[in-house]
């Protein structure tokens, strides 16, 4: 609400004091509304008037910025697993279980699932490469190979998925069902 109010505002040359004015609101509702509270009841129909738009694009221009904003940071968070071990999957997790829009919480626990599935691979990868190794008799360090390509393929679905929020606001690469 907080940037569609403001961009609102400013198209129509206002300032906060004068749609304060104009909505029959208190100049301090109107900085708190462009602050990030979201306004309810008279305070939204009397936003919409003022601004001569309807309650409902104010309501659904909001909810599609910070869904796509709280995914796209999910997301981002998933590269801490390219440092610390497990970190890809533990504070994407956090930030899921932390948000309370139901969107954000579904596109988080994609997110998540898929960083397990490639945590788990990985891991599977790195304990039976020194036995293929060994049968094998190959004398490069074949773990060198499973962390490579697990780094690598980490930062394609994360740089994929990011690009498909930014375009569609969805992912591209999920799970067809997810565990979680």
């Amino acid at each position: 609400m907080k940037n569609t109010v403001k961009i609102l505002r400013e198209k129509k040359n206002m300032t906060q004091a004068e749609l304060a004015e104009k909505s029959g609101l208190s100049l301090r509702t109107v900085q708190r509304i462009e602050a990030g509270q979201i306004p309810k009841g008279f305070t939204l129909k009397a936003i919409a008037v003022a601004l001569q738009t309807g309650t409902e694009e104010l309501i659904s221009l909001n909810n599609e910025n910070s869904n796509v904003e709280r995914a796209k940071l999910i997301n981002l968070v998933a590269l801490a697993g390219l440092i610390i071990p497990y970190g890809g999957v533990v504070f994407p997790l956090i930030l899921t279980l932390k948000t309370k829009d139901p969107l954000n919480k579904e596109l988080g626990k994609n997110i998540v699932g898929i960083q397990i599935i490639l945590a788990g691979i990985v891991s599977a990868g790195l304990i039976i490469s020194p036995f293929i190794q060994k049968v094998l008799w190959i004398k490069t360090p074949l773990f060198l190979i499973f962390l490579i390509a697990f780094l690598c393929a980490k930062l394609i679905v994360i740089i994929k998925n990011g690009i498909c929020l930014n375009k569609k606001g969805n992912l591209c690469i999920r799970l067809k069902n997810n565990f979680l």
